[in-house]
């Protein structure tokens, strides 16, 4: 029986039973481990179907770590509640904090913003040949993922549904160390109010091409400038999630 292998780094599809698991599970890993600049990129003569975001390109910050680690448990907290019914991004944000209710990062998060955390959510799935939670999130309009992903989203979240997540703890924790120690050292953490005040002052500076930010694109600048990236880099990150998900804003 021939397996059409489909891949795509925001939202991939799980691991299927029967013969080419090993083949499937490799690959996903090898790029999820380029993303995470943790492994080389493979090369042309792979058949694997890629899709390559702008925002997936931008680099991975603390922030996108420690929301995403919450995601995760979200996610399967969610997939075990639900069997595999999708959860729109606001909903899951909400679920996070309802599970960490005093996480003050996972507290400043924002939709616009959740496209690179699901991404670490996917890394993770796909490092270790898990199924991937990341199918579960979807946009509130379309209620599917982005419109990019091209897996078999039903099959995907019937995976996800049936897998034990209760094993997945350690790995879990030393997948967020290792992606914690890949993240630039220039990419210093700064606090609210100095992050703020330099947001500020770059948008004085720049108020004709800002004129399209609303308070939560605000948010994710701010947020994104705590994680120790430049506003213009902040700003264009958010353009780039805009794009790709278009209607969390």
């Amino acid at each position: 029986m021939k397996h059409s292998v489909r891949r795509n780094i925001d939202m991939p599809y799980p691991l299927a039973a029967g013969r080419g698991i090993r083949s499937r599970a490799i690959h996903r890993a090898c790029k999820a481990m380029h993303n995470d600049g943790l492994g080389p990129r493979p090369d042309s003569s792979d058949k694997i179907r890629m899709v390559i975001h702008t925002a997936a390109d931008t680099q991975r910050t603390h922030n996108d770590i420690d929301v995403g680690v919450r995601l995760v448990d979200a996610l399967r907290h969610h997939a075990g509640a639900a069997q595999g019914m999708p959860i729109v991004y606001k909903d899951l944000l909400r679920l996070a904090r309802l599970l960490y209710p005093k996480d003050l990062i996972l507290d400043r998060a924002v939709q616009i913003g959740i496209g690179a955390k699901l991404r670490f959510v996917e890394a993770f799935c796909a490092a270790h040949g898990l199924p991937n939670l990341a199918a579960l999130a979807v946009g509130p309009t379309t209620m599917r993922p982005p419109a990019q992903y091209e897996g078999d989203w039903d099959a995907d979240r019937h995976a996800v549904a049936a897998f034990d997540w209760t094993t997945i703890d350690a790995q879990l924790a030393d997948y967020a160390k290792t992606a914690r120690a890949a993240v630039s050292a220039r990419l210093k953490p700064r606090k609210e109010r100095p992050a703020d005040v330099s947001w500020y002052a770059y948008f004085c500076s720049h108020r004709k091409e800002c004129a399209w930010i609303g308070q939560e694109d605000k948010q994710e600048i701010v947020n994104l400038i705590m994680a120790g990236i430049d506003p213009d880099t902040a700003m264009k990150r958010v353009q780039a999630a805009r794009t790709e998900f278009g209607e969390t804003a």
